[in-house]
């Protein structure tokens, strides 16, 4: 799930100083989760334009606000409304928030942060798990990720710097090879430590990425 925070409101009213006319789009999906681009969310952004004086023309629940072809086609419903209007406001995540830049030719800021790919602990709490760096290293480390979870991003730990099994670089957080060892332990797979790894092949994540499974397909059958 990509996880999301809402920006500071003075920084997206500052966004819109010079709009009058505004709607206000979100996300059913991770947005949602995140309690930062609901219904209620939505709302709510609604109200605090209207009381600094911005006409909101228009909201809507994008469902999700990162497919390009079904925001295009959610949009049509604020047809006329986005004629008018001066800008959107997106509570969305990056991605959704540039699907909607993309389908409309009026400004759109957004109102949230993107933070991480992560996991849902509980509500309303939330950690970091992948870096989607392009080359998953889960199959070899008990499935935990060396590259999210260490702080220094090694493929061969530990760094020896951990001290009560917390992390040097930040004594919160558990010493991401200590717990791979444990785990490899567990599943009788130590063995997996004694390969050096090689050093991690960045141009996999080179931005931006695009993946085409039909074109992929396609190529499998020539």
């Amino acid at each position: 799930m990509i996880i999301s925070e809402k920006k500071p409101l003075e920084e997206v009213l500052e966004y819109i100083k010079g709009a009058q006319k505004v709607i206000v789009t979100g996300c059913s999906l991770c947005a949602t989760t995140c309690k930062v681009g609901g219904e209620e969310e939505i709302e709510e952004m609604k109200n605090i334009l209207q009381e600094n004086g911005k006409e909101v023309l228009g909201v809507k629940l994008l469902d999700p606000s990162c497919n390009v072809l079904k925001v295009k086609k959610d949009l049509k419903s604020l047809k006329e409304e986005l004629k008018e209007a001066d800008a959107i406001i997106s509570l969305a995540c990056g991605d959704g928030t540039q699907t909607v830049a993309k389908n409309v030719k009026i400004p759109v800021y957004p109102g949230n942060n993107t933070m991480f790919i992560g996991e849902i602990e509980r509500v309303g709490q939330f950690s970091e798990s992948c870096k989607a760096c392009g080359e998953c290293e889960l199959g070899w480390t008990g499935g935990i990720c060396p590259v999210t979870m260490c702080a220094k991003g090694l493929l061969n730990g530990a760094c020896g710097g951990a001290k009560d099994g917390k992390c040097e670089v930040n004594p919160e957080n558990d010493c991401a090879w200590i717990k791979i060892y444990e785990r490899l332990k567990e599943l009788d797979q130590l063995d997996n430590l004694t390969n050096i790894r090689p050093a991690k092949d960045y141009k996999k994540c080179a931005n931006p990425r695009h993946i085409n499974l039909k074109k992929k397909e396609e190529l499998a059958k020539a």
